[in-house]
């Protein structure tokens, strides 16, 4: 207690430092910007300082801002931790440059030297909360905790909840679920409905303390099974999760747990020279892996994904930590409130404007061990139809359906496959969903169009915006208002502003309005039979800002909503919006967009009894069990080419395999070079499209003709892999496997892949390495140990040890697309559509690892059955593997696990290709056995051998190897 004089006398002197003692020239700098030290605040005991700093003299140089708050904290031992509530950027900015740098650096040394009495203060019981009793019970255990102290901790924030429950339960053993909330009342959390999950294991207790030894200092859930263990300590409260197998800890919190109605707050030390951090979105960055001394700020957001670091359209508390040597684990934080997430490298800290503080472990301890129990609890990826990973083309801002037309017969000649034609809100009548302009969209026109679409095995995919029009003749207006499925306000539908006008939102928490809209969707249907539907603008996009009405919309502690701090009610429906069973959207307001994409999905699945195919622009945790996603408003930059990567990555960890970025860029106009690039690394992305905004440059890829040679080569290759990334999406759905993968993914033990966001791999082992710069001549690629493929001609590019990196020479119309070795890919031809590139044989190509072996699977079924690959469809799952003899033959096996897809048994593999042969020389004869009896050359099987990059490939055609039978294929060369 006797320290925390001494921690005021420090800040009172140093306060005097920083505000006084500047030299006549430094208050003349001072008089023309920099900061002053306007406030300090300490806690009752001592471990937490906050420092108020406004503007001085005549205010601050464009990019800094107007106030700072500095926060000092001792989260846990040995660790300081600094927060403001302003991006990175600008606070390096604001306390760093050069006519500030006197009142910094005496504001730095306020806080290096109150760092002494913080350390000497450590042992008093200041703030956060004790434990008061504790009980377990085979794998949960409940804790009671009790505020520790009087004085309130950040009193601004509002008062601090007395008493809190604690449950700890491993729920699996690769699954630790630490949920902490209000003792004593109920507090919003997401619902169970929404995200299907086991309840808390609470372990009911009432048993006060009675002495100073009750209860223990620390307690320990742990099973036999788990290698997870969480550890809770008592006075001060706070708890570590730790790896039985290494005693790695993994979480560790700080004792100043803040728990008020409104703000919650919670440290956790990270150990900042092994953890690499990954997830927290959604946001634009410039590297895939985090930054230290950055802030993510959770609450969607109509902000264009071409604005770095700031909040945009989806909500993801998700991270996943990797660690050498090569060991993953996840955090999830469930809670749909606004958030700042600190990243400070040696810490990370949430700041939570509601809500529990619901924690999720997810034990890996490989990369995709961890994704794989992150979608178990919040739910496996959908299954996308085949036809989505064909090549899709939209804009906003077509003419009429004769612009249609020309555009897909502009694909025809110049022979670049299309599979779906998309239409912005061009094609409304006054911007109303489910209706057609009648002057450019007629259905007379419209409807014979989208059938010779079906009929060329082509497809059509509308938008449509949440906000229905207020208009008392437009037919869905008078049948929501009939059945009462609106957005509420003060008693009463709140009235927004989007595209229409005037307009009202539907309440997607209200059963009625799923309903509702599934029936919209049918009467449209009926009208033009869309194939799939784009959800935009449902972060809910508002174009006012609602007025505050009550204390909800003006919460105590603001996030860096818009990296501004601006209200959270600005641009959106306002957080004192009531929704259905007496929700506020101040507690609800990140679901809307998983709520929407829920009811879409399931309308489109019940009226067409195909899989649905459904875009949205803004999800949450769960979001892909029903729709894909695109990184929304881009543009036609070389930094939103390299940054589209990032995103990509992300949502992969995310459980949102299907993603993609608008290719050649949506905003701005793009250039010849640019849409050539972006076409090649966009003909890779899971989703692909190209999409552009109104009153840009047209960028159909065929305008130009050195982009056009670009997407016939690199689409080209992209529909010969077809069959690789349906297979690829079975995986997704079935483990939560991302389709895009950072490198790290399969080679986690490689520190080196940590940090690279230039590349991805498509599944286990196709490495796309683009060109990302203006004018570049030359790719940086690394490529980890083992032997890299080319894929365009089957030559040795790379084979490493240790993993290296090489500079490769830019290919004019593609990325570089290598294979690598161990991998087996099933393609086949590739076609204008996917419908034709399914008829078309398929080949095999195998690449021999350093020891002569290789595997891979192929997951076939109709592409559009509901069900991928369950108890009720009809699929085929073939395992192929690959092995080299001790005497140097070839075998390749076949093995048919699942086989009730008809087409299987007469789809053919007519060729395989196997690199890697150790003799570059060419064999005198390769004799070919197909299970088990020679196949004679003369008759239809061919042979070939290349030598390439120092191995061999052996090339046989010919082959009539039926898909869904078992085979084994041998080749013995002589020499």
């Amino acid at each position: 207690m006797g320290t925390r004089p001494t921690l005021l006398l420090c800040f009172c002197l140093f306060l005097c430092l920083a505000s006084r003692s500047c030299s006549q020239s430094q208050e003349q700098q001072l008089a023309g910007g920099g900061y002053r030290v306007a406030a300090v605040k300490v806690d009752r005991g001592g471990r937490r300082l906050r420092a108020e700093v406004a503007a001085a003299g005549a205010g601050v140089s464009t990019g800094d801002v107007d106030r700072l708050d500095v926060y000092a904290s001792w989260p846990a031992a040995g660790l300081l931790a600094l927060h403001t509530p302003v991006s990175s950027s600008l606070r390096v900015r604001s306390l760093m440059a050069t006519p500030r740098s006197a009142p910094a650096s005496s504001l730095l040394l306020l806080i290096l030297l109150a760092v002494g009495a913080l350390a000497v203060s450590r042992g008093d019981d200041c703030c956060g909360y004790d434990v008061v009793s504790v009980a377990g019970s085979g794998s949960a255990l409940s804790a009671r905790l009790e505020l520790a102290g009087d004085a309130p901790v950040l009193a601004e924030l509002g008062p601090d909840v007395q008493r809190l429950s604690l449950t700890a339960s491993l729920e699996t053993d690769t699954r630790l679920r630490v949920r902490i909330t209000d003792a004593d009342h109920p507090r919003w959390e997401v619902p169970q409905d929404i995200i299907p999950r086991p309840a808390p294991e609470d372990v009911y207790l009432d048993a006060p303390r009675q002495d100073s030894s009750s209860p223990p200092r620390t307690r320990v859930l742990s099973t036999a099974g788990s290698d997870l263990v969480f550890t809770i300590h008592a006075s001060p409260f706070r708890f570590t999760v730790s790896r039985r197998s290494t005693g790695d800890v993994l979480f560790d919190t700080s004792p100043s747990l803040v728990f008020k109605d409104r703000y919650l707050e919670l440290t956790s030390a990270l150990p900042a020279d092994r953890a690499s951090l990954y997830g927290l979105g959604e946001q634009t960055k410039r590297a895939f892996r985090l930054r230290h001394n950055d802030t993510f700020t959770l609450w969607t957001a109509d902000i264009a994904a071409s604005n770095v670091d700031l909040n945009l359209y989806g909500s993801h508390p998700f991270y996943m930590d990797v660690r050498p040597p090569g060991t993953a684990h996840g955090v999830l934080l469930l809670n749909s409130n606004g958030m700042d997430v600190l990243y400070g490298g040696s810490h990370v800290t949430y700041k939570v404007i509601g809500g529990v503080l619901d924690f999720y472990f997810f034990a890996g301890p490989s990369p995709l061990a961890v994704v794989d129990q992150y979608t178990q609890l919040v739910g496996r990826p959908a299954p996308m139809p085949y036809w989505s990973f064909g090549f899709h083309q939209c804009r906003y801002g077509y003419l009429n359906v004769d612009d249609l037309k020309g555009v897909v017969a502009g694909y025809a000649k110049a022979k670049i496959p299309l599979e779906v034609m998309w239409t912005d809100i061009d094609y409304m009548n006054k911007f109303q969903d489910f209706t057609l302009n009648p002057a450019n969209f007629s259905f007379a026109e419209l409807r014979p169009f989208v059938d010779r679409l079906h009929q060329n095995g082509q497809k059509y995919v509308l938008i449509l915006d949440p906000g229905i029009s207020i208009d008392p003749n437009y037919g869905t207006f008078v049948r929501g208002m009939q059945q009462d499925i609106f957005l509420k306000r003060n008693g009463t539908n709140f009235l927004g502003n989007v595209w229409p006008g005037d307009v009202y939102f539907p309440d997607f928490m209200n059963p009625h309005a799923a309903e509702f809209w599934a029936q919209e969707i049918s009467i449209f249907r009926r009208t033009i039979p869309v194939d799939g539907l784009w959800i935009d603008m449902n972060e809910i996009s508002n174009f006012y800002n609602p007025e505050p009405m009550n204390a909800l919309d003006d919460p105590p502690y603001r996030i860096n909503n818009s990296g501004n701090h601006r209200p959270i009610n600005n641009k959106t429906t306002p957080a004192s919006a009531m929704h259905y069973g007496g929700v506020s959207e101040y507690d609800a307001h990140n679901l809307f967009g998983l709520l929407e994409s829920r009811a879409t999905n399931h309308a489109l699945l019940r009226d067409t009894g195909r899989r649905p195919f459904v875009l949205s622009r803004s999800t949450f945790v769960g979001s892909g069990r029903y729709t894909a996603h695109w990184t929304g408003d881009n543009n036609a930059s070389w930094a939103d080419l390299r940054y589209s990567i990032n995103t990509i990555l992300s949502f992969g960890l995310f459980g949102v395999p299907m993603i993609g970025a608008d290719i050649c860029g949506f905003g701005g106009d793009t250039t010849e070079e640019l849409c050539g690039r972006w076409i090649q690394l966009g003909a890779f992305y899971p989703f692909a499209r190209d999409h552009s905004a109104i009153g840009t440059v047209r960028r159909e890829p065929y305008l130009w003709a050195s982009v056009a040679a670009s997407a016939r080569k690199s689409l080209g290759l992209r529909y010969r892999l077809l069959p690789y990334m349906y297979t690829l999406m079975h995986e997704a759905h079935t483990t939560g496997a991302p389709i895009a993968r950072p490198l790290f993914f399969s080679y986690p033990e490689d520190v080196a892949t940590y940090g690279v966001d230039r590349q991805f791999l498509l599944g286990r082992g196709v490495l796309v390495s683009p060109v990302l710069e203006q004018g570049a001549t030359t790719v940086d690629a690394y490529f980890p140990a083992g032997r890299w493929f080319c894929l365009y001609d089957h030559s040795l590019a790379v084979d490493t040890r240790s993993g290296e990196r090489v500079k490769l020479p830019a290919l004019p119309d593609s990325p570089y697309v290598h294979v690598a070795g161990g991998s087996i890919l099933p393609l086949q031809q590739s076609a204008m559509t996917t419908a034709q590139a399914r008829r078309t044989p398929f080949h095999l190509l195998v690449a021999l690892a350093e020891d002569g072996t290789a595997a891979g699977n192929l997951f076939l079924d109709d592409g559009e059955l509901p069900e991928m690959g369950g108890a009720r469809s009809e699929f085929s799952l073939v395992k192929f593997s690959c092995a080299t003899q001790s005497d140097g033959m070839i075998r390749l096996r076949s093995q048919v696990v699942h086989n009730s897809y008809a087409p299987s048994r007469t789809l053919v593999i007519s060729k395989v290709v196997l690199m890697g042969l150790q003799s570059p020389e060419p064999p005198r004869n390769i004799a070919v056995y197909v299970n088990g009896a020679e196949v004679q050359a003369n008759r239809a099987v061919s042979t070939s051998y290349r030598s390439r990059g120092g191995l061999g490939a052996a090339h046989v055609g010919g082959l009539s190897l039926v898909v869904g039978e078992e085979f084994e294929l041998k080749l013995a060369m002589s020499y």
